[in-house]
């Protein structure tokens, strides 16, 4: 195949429009806080169980002691109802019952005291628990806010960058011969399309040709469209080629 010099060179404006637009639909496809955005996703599931699990935790301990605190109240009311009785009784054996009734609900109040300033205690901690995982919950969220607000607009950056990289392809390409540009899209398929040869060296799959085949090389016009022996990508040449 033949094709002038010029428009050969053209295709090396092509190689670098199609690395900076595979570039750009890499980085459209995946921008740099998807990873994070994802490990964020599965830590912020983790931290909700947990702030569940703790939240049930802080719950059980307001139930038992508002339990606590009816207990105390229903014990407290009899207690006063059997002093009213006792101050009004004349018969011994009934004071002596309520004396010791009153005794028994002494004892009782001040054991439910007891298990109420322990289970006050222990929803304290409950709480601060809640607390401390909330924290840790909203930072995460936050976090994850963050990056995906970045990232989105990394893809609309990159989206961008898909437009005008594809405009200024299809002008360059607009440029190349039809039958030169249909050899580069074939072997752009499996390899390179074209590279830059320079001092021996084929820019499309960087190794170094033989001597033979540098010497064929040498002897090939400037319009003669020259292939890599090693992957076959179309070797441009120009004043750097060291021919």
């Amino acid at each position: 195949m033949k094709s002038a010099p010029s428009d050969q060179r053209l295709l090396l404006d092509l190689v670098d429009l199609d690395v900076a637009l595979r570039r750009a639909e890499d980085a459209r496809a995946n921008p740099p806080q998807s990873a994070r955005v994802k490990e964020l996703i599965a830590q912020r599931n983790e931290q909700g169980r947990e702030l569940v699990a703790r939240t049930n935790q802080r719950d059980d301990q307001q139930m038992e002691l508002a339990r606590l605190e009816s207990d105390i109240d229903v014990a407290r009311k009899r207690r006063d109802r059997d002093r009213e009785r006792l101050d009004k009784t004349a018969i011994a054996r009934d004071a002596r019952a309520l004396e010791s009734e009153i005794a028994s609900l002494d004892a009782r109040i001040d054991s439910l005291e007891t298990r109420e300033l322990e289970i006050m205690e222990a929803l304290q901690q409950a709480e601060a628990a809640v607390a401390e995982q909330q924290a840790l919950l909203d930072e995460t969220t936050a976090e994850g806010q963050r990056l995906s607000a970045e990232g989105k607009a990394a893809v609309q950056r990159a989206t961008d960058d898909v437009a005008a990289l594809t405009r200024d392809r299809a002008a360059v390409a607009a440029r190349i011969p039809a039958d030169l540009l249909a050899d580069y899209a074939r072997i752009g398929k499996r390899a390179p399309g074209a590279g830059h040869f320079q001092q021996g060296t084929c820019g499309g799959c960087h190794m170094s040709i033989s001597p033979r085949d540098l010497a064929a090389l040498k002897t090939l016009a400037d319009d003669e469209v020259a292939h890599c022996p090693e992957c076959g990508c179309i070797m441009v040449r120009t004043a750097e080629s060291g021919l």
